[in-house]
């Protein structure tokens, strides 16, 4: 078997599923290191709070982004999609980027920005040119609002890195995540609910299209006065709520594979409403806790399922959540916990606290790793190609 033709190389959820499960159980392991001081770290033009945010957005959320889009992309437009030797390029790009981040202090600026800048501005021109050059046969009229966001995610990413707009960067970069996961939530937990319970839930084209249309609107938060981006903030939160009202959500939550991804949208309402509440005041808690609202709300409680969901039918096997997958769900819901709730009660641990959570990502996707990654290095078991 010539390498190009392994099974890894397929369809894009394969390997960059695999390096989400890598990057999910590294990368928060070596921040909580370097933020107690156990591990330094190396010289860079940027702080070690930008290399985290970075990481975890670009490296780990990007991992996740990119494979679920390399192959929704395709089925929404009805083609074969990249495989083989273009992915083999991406991942290359992707790694390569990981080394530019950590060796970014010993690399000519010239260098270090064509490292980190090669696989993302690849990848969304790959997207792009996908669903621009299908659109006819493309399956969601709202398909649009990825064509606008994928280009933006590099200003955003250029922006985080820079030390005089970290936090616009920052900003941005969680808006542009949130469309992505509205949009994503709002397909798939029709499906899921229509499948699993049979129920049907709301869908409002109007409603729907004010929710994505307001949550494109904060993408661009930093050029708004503060106050109205605020408002706008609990406006978007107040509609998702009322949606949320309509989603069923006393049958959805009986179903912990269905009834976290619920959780998750509500991770993303609460980060809405401290955005709003931080915009409006000084308040008291501890630590960046919107941004982590949605980083461990609504990334970590969501991609878990969908992993599971994806690693499985796509490789032709039933969409099952065993004892062992809902283990992997709670331990989560705890890094959660440990990690938004409890610092607030005891700052004094908040150490401790970011160590443990950082663990629960460790157990979380290394027991997806060791699980999944051997089902993305096999051909489907159903005997279709890909």
């Amino acid at each position: 078997m010539r390498f190009a033709t392994h099974p890894l190389w397929l369809v894009g959820f394969r390997p960059f599923f695999a390096l989400a499960c890598l990057s999910g159980l590294s990368l928060p392991v070596l921040w909580a290191l370097i933020f107690s001081g156990t591990l330094t770290p190396p010289p860079a033009p940027f702080s070690p709070s930008q290399w985290h945010a970075h990481e975890m957005f670009f490296g780990f959320g990007w991992a996740v982004l990119g494979g679920f889009l390399l192959t929704s992309t395709k089925n929404w437009v009805k083609v074969r999609g990249y495989h083989g030797t273009a992915l083999i390029v991406l991942v290359a790009a992707w790694l390569l980027e990981r080394a530019g981040m950590w060796f970014a202090g010993e690399l000519p600026p010239l260098i270090f920005r064509l490292a980190s800048n090669l696989f993302l501005a690849t990848i969304v021109a790959m997207l792009l040119w996908t669903l621009i050059r299908h659109h006819r046969d493309d399956a969601f009229r709202d398909n649009y609002f990825f064509l606008i966001i994928l280009p933006l995610f590099l200003v955003a990413k250029n922006l985080l890195l820079s030390a005089d707009h970290f936090q616009t960067g920052a900003a941005m970069t969680l808006a542009l995540f949130r469309v992505a996961f509205l949009v994503m939530l709002e397909r798939t937990l029709t499906q899921f609910m229509k499948n699993a319970l049979q129920a049907d839930i709301l869908r409002n084209r109007v409603l729907d299209t004010a929710i994505k249309l307001l949550a494109l609107l904060l993408v661009a938060a930093s050029l708004l006065p503060a106050q109205i981006s605020s408002w706008i903030a609990l406006l978007l939160a107040l509609l998702l709520g009322v949606r949320f009202a309509f989603w069923q959500p006393h049958l959805a939550l009986r179903r912990l594979d269905i009834g976290i991804m619920y959780l998750g949208y509500l991770a993303i309402v609460a980060q809405l409403l401290l955005q709003f509440v931080e915009q409006a005041g000084q308040p008291a808690w501890l630590g960046s806790l919107s941004m982590h609202v949605f980083t461990f709300g609504a990334m970590g409680l969501i991609i878990p399922a969908m992993l599971i969901r994806i690693a499985n039918g796509h490789t032709g096997r039933k969409v099952v959540f065993d004892r062992l997958d809902k283990s992997v769900l709670w331990i989560m819901i705890a890094g959660f916990v440990l990690r938004i709730v409890v610092p607030q009660i005891d700052p004094a641990g908040y150490l401790r606290w970011i160590s443990l959570a950082a663990a629960c990502w460790f157990a979380c996707f290394a027991i997806l790793g060791w699980r999944y990654i051997p089902y993305l290095l096999q051909a489907r078991v159903d005997g279709k190609e890909h």
